[in-house]
């Protein structure tokens, strides 16, 4: 089974982002999976099984700022990706801004 996490921090603020919805979506965008980060901006576990190939993860990171009364740039930010190995884990970090964002594999 295929382990997919992933962890939102907000740059502005220093600290985790929590409430910010993510949807998992295969390469052809067929919805697999939603979930919201928690007070630590984590989501543990996303996959729904065993995963292979190109997947995407969609961040709205523009309700999160709305929600804290900032303006942002982005309305979401889409992070796509490739799983070679469903038996290793993915972790797949967002660091987060109004107007940048970075993100990596993690471990």
């Amino acid at each position: 089974m295929t382990h997919l996490s992933t962890h939102v921090l907000d740059a502005t603020s220093g600290r985790p982002a929590p409430g910010v919805a993510v949807t998992l979506t295969d390469s052809r965008g067929a919805v697999l999976a939603t979930a919201t980060t928690d007070d630590e901006g984590r989501i543990g576990a996303l996959a729904p099984g065993e995963l292979s190939g190109v997947y995407r993860l969609t961040f709205d990171t523009g309700s999160y700022f709305a929600a804290h009364g900032v303006a942002s740039f982005y309305p979401e930010v889409v992070v796509t990706f490739e799983i070679s190995n469903p038996a290793t884990r993915y972790h797949v970090p967002l660091l987060l801004s109004p107007y940048a964002y970075s993100t990596y594999r993690g471990s």
